[in-house]
């Protein structure tokens, strides 16, 4: 909970926290409530001093691998109180839909949920004050670092009262891909060319088949539409960057014809537009090293991942509760950081680099490589096979589970039945 002792009088709080986390996003704030709950002290800075702020460009969509984070957030009941949308998916290929259904009989397909980060934002934020061993400092700007023996003990920030010193164990950066505390720490960055540009706007009022997120492959272009809480959808274009002088000369025009020549495309010109259209022109994929002496990344910080596939929030959750999971003991001086530090790093790589691997080389804004055309058509074709690509795209397997020996000769079989069931057809009519 914040501590206004800590706000007044920063030469008694100085030296008062185990971690000082920059950033109180969804997966800065995740941070600070379960470290908290292992018994860490925890400084939470957020630059803006608005309660209700909130990041405004983004999918709005968190992807069912966080759904077990939410879950030990306790945050389900709440984000379903406040209208989160249970998100599904379907994918627009040349060889038609893609339609992920649960196996008869089985469980539903996993989920998590689109929500609109000005209600997700203010919400996690707000469970981070109130939980114990959390000071929200909200107004403070990390614009420094403090260090002894070549590492990161502390940060300097800017706060409504002047400057200030806030000494910790550990100093996490969740300030986005731009991260100060990244720069600030000398963390080496990796930089990698996003050949698509993206403009997004909100639509009430958009109806969408069953209710369930369309996302089009349109090679290299793509598109998505995601429902989201008080009948919001979210509507995304991201065209190759060779169409960006034209798209620009006429931002809404250009906006609405693409979406208008989508396939099946939702009728928005029968919807209200509820927000402008926003987006960015140069959206690179970030890569750093998630730590560094006395400094872990997390969310967006360590890696910024291609926004047309919506999981930023998901991984930015994640991170955190991983970080958590790495560093409670050592946090609170009941173990060795540097190791509990190499082990979260060790997890981040392994679970997410091979994902942005894949997303580096799709964001190239090339059309489907032979690999991904043998799945993508299989997966059209195919219930199991479109199972096995909702699993990946929901981030709850990996690339190599994806891109396994056995999904691809599924993938191969599928099609050779198809072009041998599809042979007499195309015969007759010749």
């Amino acid at each position: 909970m914040t501590n206004p002792e800590s706000l007044t009088n920063p030469e008694s709080a100085g030296h008062d926290y185990d971690v000082v986390i920059s950033g109180a996003g969804p997966g800065g704030s995740a941070a600070a409530i379960l470290l908290a709950r292992r018994g860490v002290r925890v400084a939470l800075l957020e630059r803006r001093s608005d309660p209700g702020a909130y990041k405004v460009l983004c999918t709005h969509s968190l992807t069912a691998n966080a759904y077990p984070v939410l879950d030990e957030l306790g945050l389900v009941p709440a984000l379903e109180e406040a209208g989160a949308v249970r998100n599904e998916a379907r994918w627009y290929t040349r060889w038609g839909w893609i339609e992920p259904r649960a196996v008869p009989g089985g469980p539903g397909l996993p989920y998590a949920y689109n929500i609109r980060r000005s209600v997700l934002d203010p919400l996690i934020r707000a469970r981070a004050a109130g939980t114990p061993g959390v000071d929200l400092l909200a107004g403070h700007r990390v614009t420094g670092l403090v260090r002894e023996a070549g590492r990161t003990v502390g940060v300097r920030a800017s706060t409504p009262k002047g400057e200030r010193e806030i000494r910790a164990r550990l100093v996490v950066g969740a300030d986005g891909k731009d991260s100060a505390v990244a720069t600030l720490a000398g963390v080496p960055t990796r930089l990698h060319e996003n050949g698509r540009f993206g403009y997004l706007a909100h639509f009430r009022g958009l109806p969408l088949p069953g209710g369930i997120g369309r996302t089009w492959f349109l090679e290299p272009d793509m598109a998505y539409a995601f429902p989201n809480d008080d009948g919001v959808t979210v509507l995304a274009v991201l065209p190759d960057k060779k169409r960006l002088p034209a798209f620009r000369e006429d931002l809404e025009g250009s906006f609405l014809s693409f979406v208008r020549a989508l396939p099946e495309a939702p009728p928005v010109d029968s919807a209200e537009r509820v927000s402008k259209i926003i987006g960015t022109v140069d959206y690179p994929l970030v890569t750093r090293d998630p730590t560094a002496p006395g400094i872990a990344l997390i969310g967006d910080a360590a890696l910024t991942g291609d926004p047309l596939w919506g999981v930023g929030c998901g991984w930015a959750l994640q991170s955190a509760q991983w970080l958590a999971e790495a560093v409670a003991p050592a946090a609170t001086g009941r173990g060795d950081l540097d190791r509990s530090l190499a082990a979260y790093a060790r997890t981040h790589r392994r679970r997410l680099r091979g994902h942005q691997n894949l997303a580096v080389d799709f964001a190239r804004a090339r059309p489907f490589n032979p690999g991904e055309r043998l799945v993508f058509s299989a997966a059209a074709r195919d219930e199991a096979m479109a199972r096995h690509m909702y699993l990946f795209a929901s981030r709850l397997i990996g690339p190599l589970r994806f891109l396994n020996p056995a999904a691809l000769a599924r993938a191969a079989a599928v099609n050779i039945g198809y072009r041998r069931a599809s042979a007499p057809a195309t015969r007759a009519g010749t």
